[in-house]
């Protein structure tokens, strides 16, 4: 439904929208964090792509993705990992990290379920740009639902590590509104993301919890944001009558700037 689901024309598809939002060179060090959408290839491809370009100077160096977006299909209080031990994409398969999960699962807001999973879009459509951008990585995939900011916090906390963890926050903006309303909300929204605030509402962002955690983390850890792009379905593939938001952040340490 997203993307291609032959692996050629995926690859293809993937390649295209990378090198076109390349940029030489990547930064180094590479990103910590990114924030990226989540609609189909075809609307929120190139913006996703725009931030998934700066991880080249890490591509064998993340060994570890954790991926968190919100639950669209089914209700989960916390945040649900996957019982389920490999995500598969026609690109492959790749595994989740089980040391990652036997630690998660002592923490109170963390839930297993492969039921929210199982259609669950936000955080799938991310593994083929992962598959492209990286070489061998383990998944530490979480969808998150009624949680409060700072139990998210937590978990990225715990699960922080080092130049070997890169950290994906999957999140649309504005939903269903003109193309020049989505435009001022949406430049509101990168400004309110930019300040690290966590007063970020759900109108704003599908996945404002998961991004709030990491405003959480930001915060405390001294992480630069960057604003990488900032369209809408109407600058990308669809009408401008009723568009959906698209941004993609990236986040670096010790004050380090893409630019």
């Amino acid at each position: 439904m997203f993307y291609p689901g032959d692996r050629q024309a995926l690859a293809q598809t993937l390649d295209a929208m990378l090198a076109a939002c390349a940029r030489q060179p990547a930064p180094q060090p590479a990103p910590k964090a990114i924030i990226v959408p989540h609609a189909g290839y075809i609307y929120s491809g190139p913006v996703a792509a725009s931030a998934y370009a700066l991880l080249g100077a890490a591509r064998s160096s993340i060994r570890r993705v954790v991926l968190l977006g919100p639950a669209h299909r089914v209700a989960v209080r916390g945040l649900a990992l996957p019982a389920a031990g490999k995500f598969a994409t026609p690109l492959g398969t790749i595994d989740v990290d089980r040391d990652a999960v036997a630690m998660l699962r002592k923490l109170p807001q963390i839930t297993v379920s492969d039921e929210a999973h199982a259609l669950e879009h936000s955080l799938e459509v991310h593994l083929p740009f992962l598959q492209t951008v990286l070489e061998k990585f383990t998944l530490v995939p979480l969808a998150v639902g009624h949680a409060d900011p700072a139990a998210v916090a937590a978990v990225l906390d715990a699960l922080w590590g080092g130049p070997e963890t890169l950290v994906v926050i999957s999140t649309d903006l504005s939903h269903y509104h003109s193309h020049r309303e989505a435009q001022r909300m949406d430049r509101e929204t990168a400004d309110a993301i930019l300040d690290s605030r966590t007063d970020i509402t759900h109108e704003q962002a599908c996945g404002a919890t998961p991004v709030t955690g990491l405003a959480i983390i930001a915060r405390r850890r001294g992480l630069t944001p960057e604003l990488v792009d900032l369209r809408n379905s109407g600058d990308t593939a669809g009408d401008k009558n009723r568009v959906v938001g698209y941004g993609a952040f990236a986040y670096f340490e010790n004050g380090r700037h893409a630019h």
